[in-house]
Order: C-alpha cells, then structure tokens, then sequence
C-alpha cells in the first residue's frame, strides 16, 4: 500500500496543526491529528450548495460560504449561479488558501481563479457581524457539524448567539445551510428556538450503507419556496426531512 506523503504543514498562534498529505490520488487535510477534508466521499458538500440554490428558489446573487476546504462546495456554487452573482468565501487559515491556489486547485476545477470569487481569509463570525442583511444564501461548511469543531471557538457558529447572527446576515428571504457529519440533537433544538423553518436532508455517501452518511440543515428567514424535489435516480440518494 502506498504511504502518505506530506505535501504542506501549517500552524497558528493558538498551536494548532493543520496537515495537507497525499496517498496515490487521495488528498486529506488534518486539523490537530482529525480528518477535516478530504476528496474522497465529497457528495454532500456539493449538495450543499446544490440543496441551498433549489430551496431558496429565487435569483441569488450574493452568496456567503463559510470555510473553503478544498473547494467542492464553492466549485458546485459557481457552476449552478448567474454570471452576475457574487460568492464571498471565509477562510479563517490562510495556507488553506494557498494550497488550493498550488496543490489542491486541480480537484475542483479551480474555482478560485472565477472572477466572481472574493476569498477572505477571516473568520466568519466577524463577517456575519459587519454585513447584516447582505446573503440571499449562507453556507456554512467549518469544522465536521455543531459538535466536532475542530476548535473550541467555532461552537460559537452553532449557539444561539451565532445562529442570531447568520439570520441576521440573511435577506428578508434568504436560506442558510450547515454542513454536519452527525445528526446533532442538541442544534437541532436550538433550530426549533428560532422563528425560522428548518429541514435536514441526510446524504449517503457509499451505496446503501446505513453507517456511511453526512447530514445538512438548511433554515429559512421566510420558509422555503418549494419542498424538495424528490427525483429518483442513481445519483440522488434517499433523502429524509425533519422539522
């Protein structure tokens, strides 16, 4: 078997660890020892933004995604939006950044180089809070869900207080989305606190298999359009929908 090969190394202030590795055509970021991105198994961060455009069902023409990985999530965004529409990515590690400009660009198409992009390396919460009323659509796609953040103060996305700031980022019919390994109880409350409509779509990564999912929530400031559209073919995977 072929061994992993380290390609870049990056740290913070705070002693954070962040590993870009390679192993045949597999590419993995690691943040602190944890998988945080890899793209394998990359289903999901494209039906985040997939998901997030049909709901909200409307022209969207500023778009915010929190966290830019490896570049899935936005690379499905651009395809899908009008050549008018603006996507602001926050990135909070600036080699993350780089890296998908050098090594890792290739794997989505390069969605970096659009002219539509603006990338900020920032944290999120910082922009929620200077730009009220400023997204038809929030994307948040940090960490691995509301409870494995790879940092303790990135919970703060996912409290009552953040959640606040994302519906106030919001135009008066926008939609936001987060991105979740696990079905998370205890988020899911705090969605059911908000005067806002919520739904999770759980996305089978391999064929079948009940152990292999991730989840997505998505909430709107109005309600949603449309339901979603339940097309069946060997692409889509079976969807379930709370709320």
């Amino acid at each position: 078997m072929t061994i992993w090969a380290e390609l870049a190394r990056a740290g913070n202030h705070a002693g954070d660890e962040i590993l870009l590795r390679k192993r045949d055509h597999i590419y993995e970021i690691r943040y602190n020892g944890l998988e945080l991105m890899s793209n394998v198994n990359f289903q999901s961060e494209t039906v985040l933004a997939e998901r997030s455009l049909r709901l909200h069902g409307r022209q969207v023409s500023h778009m915010l995604i929190g966290g830019l990985g490896m570049g899935f999530t936005l690379r499905a965004a651009l395809d899908l939006l009008g050549p008018d529409a603006r996507v602001t990515v926050c990135e909070l590690v600036p080699e993350i950044v780089d890296w998908n400009r050098t090594y890792i660009g290739h794997l989505a198409s390069h969605p970096l180089n659009d002219p539509r992009v603006d990338v900020r390396v920032a944290d999120v919460m910082d922009v929620l809070r200077a730009e009220p009323g400023q997204y038809d659509a929030i994307l948040m796609d940090t960490d691995n869900g509301p409870d494995f953040t790879v940092r303790a103060a990135n919970g703060a996305i996912y409290d009552d207080d953040g959640l606040r700031l994302v519906k106030r980022a919001l135009k008066p019919n926008g939609i936001a989305a987060f991105w979740s390994a696990t079905i998370s109880e205890p988020f899911e409350d705090k969605l059911d606190m908000l005067p806002w409509e919520w739904q999770r779509e759980d996305i089978s990564l391999i064929g079948g298999r009940a152990d292999a999912f991730h989840y997505i929530y998505f909430a709107a400031r109005g309600g949603f359009r449309s339901q979603f559209e339940r097309s069946v073919s060997a692409s889509e995977p079976f969807v379930a929908m709370v709320g």
